[in-house]
């Protein structure tokens, strides 16, 4: 079961997994209605490497990113699911907008994310690049994502 993490410990444990010679793999998003892509996609990240830390957007991250109306679910809940998964090793929640900070104390192997996006676009592919790992992008699960289910949700 995973680890909810202070900004203290993070940095730590990501150099202790290294030192005991670990491939680390994160991965960040707001996780707000935890869903079956979501799952997908953290246990395939997971596979690429021995640990796997998850940068959660926090309560006041999320809201600037997708509307007053988000998030359904609190940083503090959202945090305890993503940690009781079997893939997810360490949840670090962040306050910014991007998880530039969050990778600079991880320093990954391996970031992944969803192929909604382009390695050319994201501004963590400088960070991730700066310390030698490298960004991995996966495919989504077709017509799998919290904005489609509160939309349901909404309509029902």
């Amino acid at each position: 079961m995973g680890r909810v993490l202070s900004s203290n410990e993070l940095s730590k444990i990501a150099l202790e997994e290294k030192k005991q010679g670990h491939k680390v793999v994160s991965t960040n998003g707001c996780f707000d209605i935890l869903h079956v892509g979501h799952a997908r996609i953290l246990k395939e990240a997971r596979q690429l490497g021995d640990c796997l830390f998850v940068g959660l957007n926090s309560d006041a991250s999320v809201k600037r990113l997708k509307g007053e109306s988000r998030p359904i679910n609190n940083q503090q809940d959202r945090a305890e699911l993503l940690s009781h998964l079997k893939s997810v090793d360490y949840v670090y929640i962040f306050d910014e907008d991007t998880p530039v900070e969050f990778l600079k104390m991880v320093q990954p192997n391996v970031h992944v994310k969803g192929a909604d996006y382009s390695k050319e676009r994201l501004e963590e592919t400088p960070v991730v690049e700066s310390f030698g790992g490298e960004v991995v992008l996966l495919a989504l699960v077709p017509a799998k994502s919290t904005t489609s289910l509160v939309d349901k949700i909404k309509q029902n």
